[in-house]
């Protein structure tokens, strides 16, 4: 009984160590992360990149001993290379069942919520409507980015072709608020928080304002390739994400950066 017990104080001791041990060894880690200007998520500042999921997706491979190497890279061109195999970790994203398939997925800890912007002049077009769909029989023309998944009900208004013609698509957030400003579009679909840091560095703030159309919040998850990521790794990559939730580095982090 003795030995029994002490085997399982050595398990104990063992399992306490798991994780450390498991970082020393992985020393010449290096995962493929994917970044894009998307404050404050990822904001690029003389040189080099920073941010709320910089920080965050940093701290987490620091602790199963790897090191990010940043490839900078537009949304559908990301979820392609992340499918192909050509990088690792993708954040930021909506759990889909296609993306099942060459994806596993970790709880990045943060909702989407996403919300119709539009010319504060505009904004009686909208008709009193509070839902996408309501938007688009106001006969708008939305910007949106090229592979993004803004929500449930953005993905069922896609299905039908009259509607999706009322969509404009742009590689890049800059540019869509850029063809609001000029007319080109009626309205953008954005994050909340993206945004308000966006429109205020583009001194748009005034002009291009929240709309009463919000989008059904989801969590969003970080991404890892099935290619390359092996399942120890993987959750090695878990318990790094639980620990930091658990011990405040993420509601730390996050902090810094929302209460902007």
């Amino acid at each position: 009984m003795r030995r029994f017990a002490q085997g399982l104080a050595v398990l104990g001791l063992v399992a306490a160590a798991l994780a450390p041990a498991a970082a020393r060894a992985d020393e010449d880690c290096e995962l493929r992360v994917r970044w894009a200007e998307d404050p404050p998520y990822f904001i690029a500042r003389g040189g080099h990149v920073d941010g709320l999921m910089m920080e965050v997706l940093t701290e987490t491979l620091a602790r199963m001993g790897c090191r990010p190497v940043w490839v900078e890279l537009p949304w559908a061109r990301a979820l392609l290379e992340l499918q192909q195999g050509r990088i690792d970790v993708v954040a930021g994203a909506l759990r889909r069942p296609d993306r099942e398939a060459y994806a596993y997925f970790v709880d990045g800890r943060f909702q989407s919520r996403n919300r119709l912007y539009m010319r504060a002049a505009d904004l009686p077009r909208l008709a009193g409507a509070t839902t996408l769909a309501g938007a688009l029989r106001a006969d708008l023309r939305l910007g949106v980015q090229i592979g993004v998944v803004y929500g449930p009900e953005y993905s069922e208004l896609l299905q039908q072709p009259a509607l999706r013609r009322q969509f404009t698509q742009s590689g890049t957030r800059r540019n869509l608020w850029q063809m609001l400003d000029i007319g080109r579009v009626d309205g953008v679909l954005a994050s909340e928080f993206t945004a308000r840091w966006e429109l205020d560095q583009l001194g748009l703030s005034s002009r291009l304002v929240p709309t009463p159309v919000v989008l059904s919040p989801e969590p969003t998850y970080v991404m890892l390739s099935r290619r390359t990521v092996a399942p120890a790794r993987l959750e090695l990559f878990r318990q790094a994400s639980e620990a930091m939730e658990h011990d405040g580095t993420v509601k730390r982090i996050t902090a810094r950066y929302l209460d902007h």
